[in-house]
């Protein structure tokens, strides 16, 4: 059983990490499962809890400059783009130290790094006085949490604790950033965007996966940028309109649907409905899309539609998630 621990628990749950436990936190992104980012065994059991393959490196997350430059070798660039948006959901791809386990960045040269913004996990790094390594907290593949229950749902019983701070604010997960490159290069779109980015340091580029799946995820770029991922159990349809919206619901009459529905949208649906968010606010969709797709989950729905928003802005997030998640493999 996974013991819930409330913020006033804190030093419990650091008590845990540095003790070789896994421990489920809030982030200002999405929930984090994590363990001691310098303990191999630590780490060996956040890919065992979530069913993550180890050709799939973490994300670690730092509490201040001395903890970062124990595991990453900065630049720069990097300085630069620390200054401006830590604590913030961006993550760096930096050279790694070699106190740093293989585990974590799977024999590759370079280790994603940040500094989460959410108070209650800067105060956990704090109290735990090690660097986080922490994916999001769920079974590998499915539906980011992004609150404690979401945690429970996929992995209670599978590790230590989780410390529950409450639904998360931004929603997906933090951006991807390699500085190394000119230009620079976003593997994963997220809450800051290029247009963020640009004005501090320079042209910015978003990754585009092969047309053509490689067979070999271990050779990506940058892990999960060609497979599925963030997916629902229910078939996930993605439309671009109203109109398409009501196309598909009667194409699968007799099936029993989902639908993610945009605040001010007026399609008359029979589907089992998720008001989402206004369709012209996207940090809000962003906010509430994996507890859409989780819920509708809930509800035992075999086919979910889902509108995708432009792309800009943290609607280049959203629709990076929700392609990803109707991959069919």
């Amino acid at each position: 059983m996974t013991a819930r621990l409330q913020p006033s628990e804190i030093q419990h749950a650091a008590k845990i990490l540095r003790e070789g436990g896994t421990v489920a936190f809030p982030t200002e992104t999405v929930y984090g499962l994590g363990a001691n980012a310098l303990d191999a065994n630590a780490i060996a059991k956040i890919f065992a809890a979530k069913g993550r393959p180890s050709w799939d490196p973490l994300i670690v997350h730092v509490s201040d400059h001395e903890m970062l430059v124990n595991i990453a070798i900065t630049t720069p660039k990097a300085e630069k783009l620390i200054q401006h948006f830590w604590p913030g959901p961006l993550t760096l791809l930096l050279p790694r130290t070699s106190k740093v386990p293989d585990a974590i960045t799977a024999g590759r040269p370079l280790i994603g790094v940040r500094m989460p913004s959410h108070p209650l996990a800067l105060a956990l790094i704090r109290a735990a006085g090690v660097p986080i390594a922490a994916p999001s907290a769920n079974r590998f593949g499915h539906t980011s949490p992004t609150t404690a229950d979401h945690v429970l749902e996929d992995l209670d019983g599978r590790i230590d604790a989780i410390l529950d701070g409450g639904p998360t604010t931004v929603g997906v997960e933090s951006t991807v950033l390699d500085p190394n490159q000119s230009p620079m290069l976003i593997y994963r779109p997220g809450a800051i965007t290029p247009e963020m980015i640009e004005p501090i340091t320079g042209p910015v580029h978003i990754f585009q996966p092969a047309a053509t799946p490689t067979e070999n995820p271990a050779s990506l770029p940058s892990p999960g940028v060609g497979i599925r991922h963030y997916a629902p159990r229910a078939k996930l349809i993605l439309v671009a309109s109203e109109e398409e919206l009501r196309e598909q619901e009667e194409r699968h009459a007799g099936e029993k649907i989902g639908v993610l529905l945009p605040q001010g949208w007026t399609a008359k649906l029979s589907a089992e409905v998720f008001l989402w968010a206004s369709w012209n606010d996207s940090e809000a969709l962003a906010q509430r899309v994996f507890a859409g797709l989780r819920e509708l989950d809930a509800r035992g729905v075999t086919t979910i539609l889902c509108p995708l928003p432009e792309a800009s802005g943290v609607g280049l997030a959203i629709r990076d998630r929700l392609e990803k998640a109707a991959r069919t493999k």
